[in-house]
């Protein structure tokens, strides 16, 4: 009998194309399906010339594989989950989070190891609000210069000596083969990743709810519940790439889940911090939000807003 292709929409970027091939390999194995991929050129890709946050952040990488889904040009689409707003359109639904690789990010330099080996006015690259906020809560001293572009191009911008260093995810450097370009990593609980990074994700129509259901076989169950309760967090802080909100859940030997999370102003002077365990992923997702919000965090977000 003749498998059924499934078309896989994806970012026309390396990194992007990388994750789609992993879940195509994941659909193969597990499934019925046979897997073709369907690359697209989004608007967050095309404008690297603004921030993100100006640009209307990071739902501008999905606009154009939805609307493929829509026009049944495809049958899911294939994203980093730190891509994928916490208040999806109801037409859509993530049916599977593969299992999270390292969701650190990367301290990324030709000649310095660590943060605290840069220079006192050292130019460091990132277009994260997330990112920038950090980095000058730990070291205001720093200048933090925009940074947009593939991993690649970001690397080379590196390497013509713009920057002292740059700040990267941990896990696109490893799925690229750039590992070794790490000089260190940037660890919870100190340093706070973006909500989901490091994470998979897989996403269909919402009524199409026998290849969800067929889909969910790809699901890392501990990843999953962590990636809930984050998105929940986000979801109640009303999160998007314009603001610095750094989470990370941990899933525990008893079945519960850590969530520590954090608020930043963009100038690194304000942080809001806040942990919690618990079973359920959005209740534990909502209680974190709402204590970073008893803390003050809608006015420092607003502030991020305004950035």
């Amino acid at each position: 009998m003749t498998k059924k292709i499934l078309t896989l929409a994806t970012r026309d970027s390396a990194l992007a194309l990388w994750q789609t091939k992993h879940v195509a390999a994941a659909i193969e194995a597990r499934t019925d399906y046979r897997t073709q991929l369907l690359p697209m050129t989004t608007e967050g890709d095309r404008r690297l010339e603004v921030t993100l946050s100006k640009l209307g952040g990071k739902g501008l990488f999905l606009k154009e594989l939805e609307q493929a889904m829509l026009a049944g040009e495809a049958d899911i689409a294939v994203h980093s989950m730190k891509d994928v707003p916490a208040d999806m359109p109801d037409d859509f639904l993530i049916c599977a989070v593969l299992e999270r690789a390292d969701a650190s990010d990367a301290f990324v330099s030709n000649h310095y190891q660590s943060l605290d080996d840069l220079p006192d006015g050292a130019v460091v690259g990132t277009s994260s609000l997330r990112r920038q906020a950090q980095l000058l809560s730990l070291r205001p001293d720093l200048q933090v210069k925009p940074l947009r572009g593939n991993v690649n191009s970001r690397l080379q911008k590196l390497d013509d000596g713009q920057y002292a260093a740059i700040i990267l995810a941990s896990a696109g450097l490893i799925r690229l083969g750039f590992e070794d370009r790490i000089a260190s990593r940037l660890t919870a609980p100190q340093w706070l990743p973006a909500v989901s990074q490091g994470a998979i994700g897989v996403e269909c129509l919402a009524n199409n709810s026998q290849l969800a259901e067929e889909l969910s076989v790809l699901s890392h169950a501990d990843t999953h519940l962590c990636i809930r309760a984050e998105r929940a967090l986000n979801l109640t802080l009303e999160g998007s790439c314009s603001v610095a909100i750094g989470a990370y859940a941990e899933a525990l030997s008893d079945h519960s889940i850590h969530l520590k999370a954090a608020v930043f102003s963009p100038d690194g002077e304000q942080v809001l911090n806040a942990q919690q365990q618990g079973y359920d992923p959005e209740s534990l997702g909502r209680v974190v939000a709402e204590d970073l919000l008893s803390q003050g965090a809608k006015e420092i977000l607003a502030l991020s807003e305004q950035a």
